[in-house]
């Protein structure tokens, strides 16, 4: 009896001791399909990164709250890091702290222009060639250009991340990064028009070198029920400028109107041709289980030639957790690493798989 009443004693001491410490939740997404592009083989490919993470908070009394996040990224149809040559940690390792003041983070995570910038996109942000995250939704700029080769180039690592508390739909947020070394490789100097560039040529970049002034990214945004809004600015390591302005609308309760506009400078790295612009408009419409994505947008000047890409693509919600997709676009844009940066090739793309979120 005597052991059973001690036994229950620890039991609960233990149990008000694990209740104080950080709550933990573990979650991620796993997403596989099959895709053909235009001159490629049938390949089993992804819609969206996958990842497994791990995020927790800790009630540190008065408001206040501890907190912390880390994702890795992997392949789902190799078992394989993502590109095997990135972080562990690659989507993101921060820790911080959160209260009256807002979020305040340490660590490495995506930029407050690129976080931002994804609900103003019809694939809100996957990394699809479908969709226009990656290339005309940044006007082709990298957030992290002297990171290591394969390296996931928006996020910025050595950086202090905040977001302000929302305040009438407002809110503001800013990510500061250290002028640290990060491995890059070294980037040869290269001639306007050669064969391993388009028009612009570039200026040399030694290896592992440090930014010349600290990379920085702010944005604000706001939403209500029918309408949202972002302005951003953005200068990287390699002190490319960028700034974007976007805006949604829904008229309907299912229909979600969507553009953004974009400017890149970046004259410190470019020889000629520094300046890319780039434009989107988007929809996204939800039709019983399903959702429709559509999107159309350009972006010049790449190399010479204008990207130009259409696409659309639709989901078909098994679950709140579950969906299947198919996604078909056609890009036309100039070819890489060719001197033939004055003619537009036109690849079709289409993919189809299913997502998993748990």
């Amino acid at each position: 009896m005597k052991k059973s009443l001690v036994a229950l004693a620890l039991f609960g001491a233990f149990a008000a001791t694990a209740q104080a410490q950080s709550s933990v939740q573990i979650y991620g997404t796993i997403d596989a399909g099959l895709a053909k592009a235009s001159n490629a083989t049938t390949s089993v490919t992804k819609r969206d990164n996958n990842k497994l993470g791990f995020k927790g908070t800790e009630d540190l009394g008065n408001g206040l709250k501890a907190i912390f996040q880390l994702e890795i990224r992997y392949e789902s149809d190799t078992g394989t890091l993502e590109s095997n040559s990135r972080p562990l940690f690659q989507g993101q390792s921060r820790v911080g702290l959160q209260g009256n003041f807002g979020t305040l983070r340490l660590g490495r995570g995506l930029t407050a222009f690129q976080e931002s910038s994804t609900a103003f996109e019809p694939w809100s942000g996957m990394p699809t060639p479908a969709g226009f995250q990656t290339d005309i939704t940044v006007a082709g700029y990298t957030s992290d250009p002297l990171s290591a080769d394969g390296n996931s180039r928006n996020r910025f690592s050595n950086a202090v991340f905040y977001n302000s508390p929302v305040i009438s739909g407002f809110q503001f947020n800013a990510t500061v990064a250290a002028k640290e070394a990060n491995n890059n490789a070294v980037v040869p100097a290269r001639a306007p028009g050669n064969a391993f560039t388009f028009a612009s040529g570039n200026y040399g970049v030694a290896a592992n070198v440090a930014p010349a002034s600290n990379p920085y990214s702010i944005s604000a945004t706001y939403n209500n029920e029918q309408f949202a809004a972002m302005a951003a600015y953005e200068r990287n390591g390699l002190q490319a400028k960028l700034w974007s302005v976007a805006a949604s609308f829904n008229p309907l309760k299912e229909l979600k109107l969507m553009a953004s506009y974009q400017h890149q400078d970046d004259g410190n790295f470019k020889i000629i041709n520094t300046d890319t612009k780039a434009w989107l408009i988007g929809a996204n419409y939800d039709v019983g289980p399903g959702k429709i994505r559509a999107g159309y947008g350009q972006k010049t000047p790449d190399g010479v030639v204008k990207t130009k890409q259409a696409s659309l693509g639709y989901d078909y919600n098994l679950s709140k957790r579950t969906y299947l997709y198919a996604d078909i676009s056609n890009k036309k844009a100039a070819v890489a690493n060719s001197i033939n940066y004055t003619v537009a090739k036109s690849v079709n793309y289409i993919g189809v798989g299913v997502h998993h979120n748990f």
